[in-house]
């Protein structure tokens, strides 16, 4: 270990360690490379958290809980590897981060494992505000886009960009990651940690309130028959489905009545077709 990097590190201790009382190694925190999410972090996103990830702890499998606390980041690095590139073609880029531990006994197991490669790959808790389209370039935190990813467009792999990187939380070691190289775990908003339930419970809302609509556009396009048979197609869909099908029967009744636009009745109206639409 250098003196520098002990310099570095020392700016979060409460007294100066000695090189003795370190063990120091280094991780791959993310990349620019689709995930298995099909996501990404843009460029800029990687310069953000670069800055963001110094002195943030590490911990196991995401558990925030300070007797779970077992390394600090006390440096990072962007780096470029001219000689790979990521599945949508580009440079491949990744941050790396300088992490140390204090040598205890109670560690000592841990540090062999990180040295045996047993304890390897990694992930990252952060908030991402912005997730872009590859396609459309349509922000998904704002609105939706008919674009499902893995697909391809017109040779175009769809995928999400995440970029306005806004805190970064904490580092954990995980038995699977998300990022192939390393390993992700992402928030994609910018308001509090939101948990895999409640993200699941989120998009379950959001289909439903879709398939509100879908019912109430097919009754005004059709009548009962139509919507009770929109209903029933739409109960087996998934969200990119569901998009689908409400834009082809607004652009149905666009059609039907040119220069008419639908006004959808808020949840609480009463599910009496005859009279919840309106026009204006």
């Amino acid at each position: 270990m250098t003196k520098e990097q002990l310099e570095k590190i020392n700016q979060f201790t409460r007294r100066e360690l000695s090189a003795d009382e370190v063990y120091a190694f280094s991780v791959i925190l993310c990349d620019n490379d689709i995930d298995r999410d099909g996501e990404r972090f843009s460029d800029e996103a990687l310069g953000e958290l670069q800055k963001l990830f110094i002195g943030k702890t590490g911990i196991f499998d995401h558990n925030a809980s300070s007797s779970n606390q077992n390394a600090r980041i006390y440096d990072t690095e962007l780096v470029t590897d001219d000689s790979r590139t990521t599945k949508n073609g580009e440079v491949y880029k990744y941050l790396k981060a300088s992490v140390y531990m204090v040598r205890t006994d109670e560690n000592r197991s841990l540090i062999a494992e990180i040295d045996g490669g047993i304890k390897k790959e990694v992930s990252i808790s952060c908030t991402a505000s912005k997730r872009i389209c590859s396609v459309c370039g349509c922000d998904r935190n704002k609105t939706s886009c008919a674009h499902v990813k893995g697909k391809s467009y017109n040779g175009k792999l769809c995928h999400t960009i995440l970029g306005g990187i806004t805190d970064a939380y904490e580092w954990s070691f995980v038995a699977v990651p998300a990022q192939v190289n390393a390993g992700v775990t992402k928030k994609l908003s910018s308001e509090g940690n939101v948990t895999a339930e409640a993200a699941l419970a989120d998009i379950k809302a959001a289909d439903e309130e879709l398939r509100r609509d879908i019912r109430r556009l097919a009754f005004f396009s059709g009548g009962k028959a139509a919507s009770d048979a929109a209903a029933l197609s739409a109960e087996s869909m998934n969200t990119a489905q569901l998009i689908a099908l409400k834009k082809s029967f607004e652009s149905k009744n666009a059609v039907s009545f040119p220069g008419i636009e639908v006004q959808l009745a808020p949840e609480s109206a009463e599910e009496s077709f005859g009279d919840e639409f309106s026009m204006k």
